[in-house]
């Protein structure tokens, strides 16, 4: 949860209806995290999708993170020990050549198939310069350690080893 907490765009305790009325004014990919509402999840992905937002919930199960989904579609979708590392997979996959209709970017839940594009967090306050251009060097190299740098500068790039 601490590395949530640092991303900027983990919103806490927003309900669905609040995440619709701000996904509804941003681009498709558009996504947050927030608590989630269901007493049986921890955390929740809101998305603007082609069709409006979406949730997914996002389950814990045996140390990892992973998507709610029927129990046929579950063996496709990866799960993660950290909830940015879930993200961060899905927005790279977005990324990629892969089109979204790819069947590793598909959750379904019990209504709806959704096909998942991550492109862009909504922050809910600008992020500060520090934490955006750790975020660019981690983008840039993973062997930090050996970057001509303080050790106290090696240490705060390391708090958050994400590219997003």
């Amino acid at each position: 949860m601490s590395h949530l907490e640092r991303t900027g765009w983990y919103w806490g305790a927003l309900t669905s209806i609040e995440a619709r009325q701000i996904l509804n004014q941003t681009t498709e990919g558009t996504f947050l995290i927030r608590d989630s509402s269901n007493p049986e999840y921890l955390l929740t992905l809101s998305v603007k999708t082609s069709s409006g937002p979406a949730h997914l919930r996002i389950e814990y199960n045996e140390g990892k993170f992973g998507f709610d989904s029927v129990v046929l579609a579950k063996p496709k979708l990866k799960n993660f020990e950290d909830v940015v590392d879930l993200i961060q997979h899905y927005v790279l996959l977005s990324k990629s050549t892969q089109t979204a209709h790819d069947q590793s970017l598909t959750p379904v839940t019990k209504d709806t198939v959704i096909h998942l594009k991550l492109t862009k967090p909504l922050y809910i306050a600008t992020p500060s310069l520090q934490h955006l251009c750790r975020i660019i060097i981690n983008k840039s190299t993973k062997a930090i350690q050996e970057l001509p740098l303080p050790t106290r500068l090696k240490e705060y790039l390391l708090e958050y080893p994400f590219h997003l």
